[in-house]
Parts: structure tokens; C-alpha cells; sequence
């Protein structure tokens, strides 16, 4: 079921439930709460929520491992972490693992709900697809046929490097560790880092103007990779 306009809340206390959702009802949001990481993972397979609100202290799986399940599983849905963790690595990882935002506790309910509306925007603009085709910056790629274009000139890719670029434009701005790209692109748990490594260089060689200075898919240090469009 597609929930376009509800957000899942996901934390044990409930006082911090009831806050979140008065904010997101003052946005005109509606809410769905589950109180544990694997609670929300159930409902994320049953339902599409346009964003995700995160705890990473919880009873059981933590957040951080909850937000690698979800890109584990190819989902996208846009997740602001809110914590009471405040260390700058926590950020860093948990941004690593595919979160879109890290807010700490205590936070400023306006600026969380303005952070939460324009995630959203966001994310429908860049999801906005023409019939077959998904459209990011001067890339346009053609579901039915699996070729690529860049500014309407077609880019000759290998299976592989298709497959790569389709996952990249169809998760722009966020970033994936070489384990998560080898997961969801070559869908085997026996990772070879190698392999990634090489496929970004013949891709870059193919979309960016200069490959030795990339502007399309960049190196995000001692994290991985991440598509700009």
C-alpha cells in the first residue's frame, strides 16, 4: 500500500512518538509508529511511506542496522535519522549506510517538520519518471530498452555498467559503501570490492567529461560512492 503522505515514526518512547507525530501533523502529515526497528521493517515491506524517521537506540536491532536493511533491500524511501547521539561518527555513519539526514535530540520541531517537507519534495522531484524512461540531470535512461542517453546522446554500457547506472540515478545523492553496490548490483553476499572499484572507473570513463575529475559519481572518503546529478 502506498502511503504518499504518511510518515513511519520509528522509537520506543513513546513520549518522543508523541512528539514527532505532533510535528508532523502541524505539517499535515499523517503517521504510522512501530516501536521497535523490526516492527518498521514489516511495515516498510507491506507499505511505501514517503519518509522514515529513525531512532538508533532501541531494544533489539538498532536503528544503524535497520537503515542498512532497508538500502540492503533496495529500498529508497528517504530516512532522517533523529538520535541523542550526538558524536560527528555517528553521522557520518549513519549517512554511510544510506541515511538521507542525521538530526540529534533535543531538536527544533520546526526546523525537523521543515527538514521532513522538503526531503520529500525532494525525493518526488527526483523520482519523477517519463512513461519507461527515468530522468536524472542530463541523463535519461530508458526502462524498456536499457540504454542510456546523455543529453540525448546514447552511452554504449556493458550489462553490468547498466545495471550500476540504474541503480545510481534511481538513488541520487545518496551514498553506498562498495559492499552495499556490489550487494544490490551484482545481488551476491560474497563481496569483491575490486570488481566495484573497476566498474565505477570504465563507468566514469563513459559519463563524465573528465574522468580523472569526476563530477557524476564521486568518491566520498572512507564511505564509498555517490551519484550527483
Amino acid at each position: 500500500m502506498e502511503n504518499k503522505n504518511t510518515v513511519l515514526i520509528v522509537d520506543d518512547d513513546p513520549s518522543i512518538q508523541r512528539l514527532l507525530k505532533k510535528v508532523l501533523r502541524s505539517n499535515d502529515l499523517e503517521t504510522d509508529i512501530a516501536g521497535s526497528a523490526e516492527e518498521a521493517l514489516k511495515l516498510l515491506k507491506k507499505n511505501k511511506y514517503a519518509l522514515v524517521l529513525m531512532d538508533i537506540n532501541m531494544d533489539g536491532m538498532d536503528g544503524f542496522e535497520a537503515v542498512e536493511t532497508i538500502r540492503g533491500r533496495g529500498d529508497n524511501t528517504p530516512v532522517i535519522i533523529v538520535s541523542g547521539r550526538n558524536e560527528d561518527y555517528d553521522a557520518l555513519y549513519g549517512l554511510g549506510l544510506g541515511a538521507d539526514d542525521y538530526v540529534t535530540k533535543p531538536f527544533n520541531p520546526i526546523i525537523l517538520g521543515a527538514k521532513v517537507k522538503a526531503l520529500i519534495r525532494r525525493n518526488e522531484q527526483m523520482m519523477q519518471t517519463t512513461g519507461n524512461n527515468l530522468t536524472q540531470g542530463p541523463f535519461r535512461f530508458e526502462r524498456n530498452t536499457m540504454r542510456l542517453y546523455k543529453n540525448d546522446d546514447e552511452v554504449f554500457l556493458s550489462s553490468k555498467e547498466t545495471r550500476l547506472m540504474a541503480f545510481f540515478l534511481e538513488h541520487p545523492g545518496q551514498v553506498f559503501s562498495k559492499e552495499q553496490l556490489y550487494r544490490q548490483v551484482w545481488n551476491d553476499d560474497l563481496v569483491d570490492e575490486n570488481s566495484v572499484t573497476v566498474h565505477i572507473n570504465h563507468l566514469r570513463g563513459k559519463i563524465e567529461d573528465d574522468p580523472r575529475n569526476p563530477i557524476h559519481i564521486v568518491t566520498v572518503w572512507g564511505l564509498g560512492y555517490k551519484f550527483i546529478v
